[in-house]
């Protein structure tokens, strides 16, 4: 019954306008002095929403009888039926609350209309509450009165107050639906998931049960139909806060502001209405690995103003800048070259931090911790507070860093290496140790070099080093390459036997026939497995005389093809074949034969003509004949 209630309320609910135009109405049927006293209550209900006051009872002993008839009618005049006017609650019932609204009779209301959704009532006797006038029944004197109309009036003139005037409604999120959330701002409305935030949001359940400001983005009453944004709200709030921080912003200024979302890269920090960045360079004088090594989201933290490009609104942040750079003068102390002492400090899987001076430390690779042996973790040979002695090989003031050795103290022995074995030569040595690039050999006690994976075999495709070799296999190599800065040998194994390329080019050179297996077909061609683990390839192009538009509508893997060698290069392992090019080999072919075979029957044929026009000819002159 309440729902249907509202829903009359909405249909038969006059407007602001028309409850204005029918006071404007009756001040014109009555005298002058009620006239004065009609528009000044009309200009009232139009400022508060055609809300009518309860007529003030007359008091005894200040008028008479006339007196007393004249305000009775003038009271009966200012309340009618399709307005919002004021009455008192004189009575609670089991089930209706009655109210006195100054009319010749008393309104009731259910009481249903009154509680709330735990049961509790809203009203206690004697109480002035707004009630909407529905009507009167002059036969049975009567009036009909809705307190649910009434709120849903007021609620709706608030709303089109709010949308006038752009100002925001309180709110609250009660639930999801498509496309963003519903709002109670005392009537249902729509909150697009666009307008929840400044930022797109992914996930709208974090905002249920929220409740906050609202702007009306628009409404229509006769649909019930309300459009709000949150977002809106935070954008107004923000561009005054913007307005406040542009007036102190300026490069060396220091501000407080809160981390707001951290990247890779840095973070970016509300300094009020506007946001700057804090780049992961200007965050702290030594190496981070990443921002949140030194901020949190929701942090608030002092920074200074670096730059500013009033313009564009940009704002770079620093935070290092706050304290003294303590790298400042290490050029001039640790020179490339210079040993010095140090103590270690802390221990990774790549090397060991060496403290050099308080708020200076360099690293000491684990490359850089031995010449020959493998040092799989600096713990094998180090350890946190030990003093040692090392070499400062590089220094770089600009990145904070400092390139340390421990190898360097000792003579190098890869000089030897380079003396004994130089580039070309072969070598016999015990696989070390298979990796997914490679394979180490052993060059020397202590010094292994390593095979790359596309130096073990010429043609075989190999996924795996495993697949050839295992852990102390003997194999022999060909020196390709010593770095001794680096420490590194480059190995050859299938550069000691000859290349099977060079053997295919001889055997197949450019304008050959070769059988081969499809291996695989793809969009651009096809791939033919010409010899054990060599494939070469038919471009789409070369797939036919006729243009192909999928390879796959011609080949299958496992088919047997006949091709032409358009280009080979041992060098890079490449072989170009084409069926197209075979066909025209074969058509050059057969019309060369064609045309020999009619060069040679065109000559037998006139050889014939001219023998038999001979013999016509002695024929006709031989008279024994004739």
């Amino acid at each position: 019954m309440e729902q249907n209630e509202q829903n009359n309320a909405e249909e038969t609910m006059p407007t602001h306008s028309e409850v204005t135009t029918q006071e404007q109405t009756q001040a014109r049927d009555v005298d002058t002095d009620s006239r004065a006293a009609n528009e000044s209550q009309s200009a009232e209900t139009a400022e508060t929403g055609s809300e009518t006051p309860p007529a003030a009872p007359a008091q005894p002993g200040k008028g008479g009888g006339e007196d007393f008839g004249q305000m009775f009618e003038e009271s009966m005049r200012s309340v009618q039926p399709g307005e919002i006017v004021r009455g008192r609650v004189v009575n609670i019932g089991p089930e209706f609350v009655t109210i006195d609204i100054g009319y010749k009779s008393e309104g009731h209301i259910p009481l249903a209309e009154f509680r709330q959704r735990d049961g509790q009532l809203t009203v206690s006797e004697g109480d002035e509450i707004e009630v909407y006038f529905d009507s009167a029944d002059s036969e049975q004197e009567g009036i009909v009165l809705s307190r649910a109309k009434a709120e849903q009036f007021r609620i709706w003139r608030d709303i089109e107050e709010a949308f006038n005037s752009h100002t925001p409604v309180d709110g609250s999120i009660v639930g999801k639906v498509k496309g963003g959330l519903r709002v109670d701002i005392g009537v249902a409305a729509f909150l697009p998931g666009s307008h929840v935030d400044i930022r797109p949001i992914r996930d709208l359940d974090q905002f249920l049960g929220k409740t906050g400001k609202f702007a009306i983005l628009k409404y229509n009453r006769a649909r019930s139909n309300v459009v709000v944004s949150r977002r809106a709200v935070l954008e107004q709030e923000r561009t005054a806060l913007r307005e406040e921080t542009l007036k102190v912003l300026e490069e060396g200024v220091i501000l407080e502001g809160t981390v707001k979302n951290i990247t890779d890269y840095g973070a970016f920090v509300d300094l009020g209405g506007l946001d700057g960045l804090l780049h992961i360079t200007d965050m702290s004088w030594g190496r981070i690995g990443h921002p949140s090594e030194m901020i949190k989201a929701g942090e608030t933290i002092k920074v200074v103003v670096l730059k500013f490009d009033a313009e564009k609104e940009r704002v770079s942040l620093g935070l290092k800048q706050l304290v003294p750079d303590p790298w400042g003068s290490v050029a001039e102390r640790y020179l490339p070259g210079s040993r010095v002492q140090g103590r270690v400090v802390s221990l990774a899987d790549y090397g060991a931090f060496v403290e050099l001076e308080q708020g200076v430390e360099g690293l000491l690779h684990v490359s850089e911790m031995s010449w020959t042996k493998r040092i799989s973790h600096p713990s094998k040979l180090l350890s946190v507070g030990d003093q040692v002695e090392i070499v400062v090989l590089d220094l770089d003031p600009t990145h904070r860093r400092i390139s340390l050795g421990l190898k360097q103290v000792s003579p190098n022995p890869w000089e030897t290496v380079r003396a004994t074995h130089p580039v070309g030569s072969r070598i016999h040595g015990k696989v070390k140790s298979i990796t997914d690039f490679g394979v180490f050999i052993e060059v020397e006690e202590g010094i292994d070099g390593l095979a790359h994976i596309s130096d073990l075999h010429w043609t075989r495709k190999i996924k795996h080093p495993s697949e050839l070799f295992k852990k102390g296999d003997e194999v022999d190599a060909v020196i390709l390459g010593i770095d001794v800065e680096n420490e590194r040998i480059s190995l050859g194994i299938k550069q000691a036997v000859a290349d099977p390329w060079v053997t295919l080019q001889q055997e197949h050179p450019v304008g050959s026939r070769i059988n081969g297996k499809v291996t695989s077909v793809t969009d651009f061609g096809v791939f033919v497995e010409v010899a054990d683990g060599i494939e070469g390839l038919i471009h789409i192009s070369q797939l036919s005389t006729e243009r192909v538009e999928k390879p796959s509508s011609m080949f299958e893997v496992g088919n047997l093809v006949e091709a032409e060698v358009i280009h080979i290069d041992p060098r890079e392992h490449k072989m170009g074949l084409s069926v197209k090019a075979l066909r025209r080999s074969e058509e050059r072919e057969e019309m060369e034969a064609y045309l020999q075979h009619e060069r040679e029957g065109a000559r037998f044929s006139f050889e014939d003509i001219l023998g038999e026009e001979l013999r016509l000819d002695r024929d006709d002159g031989d008279p024994q004949k004739s």
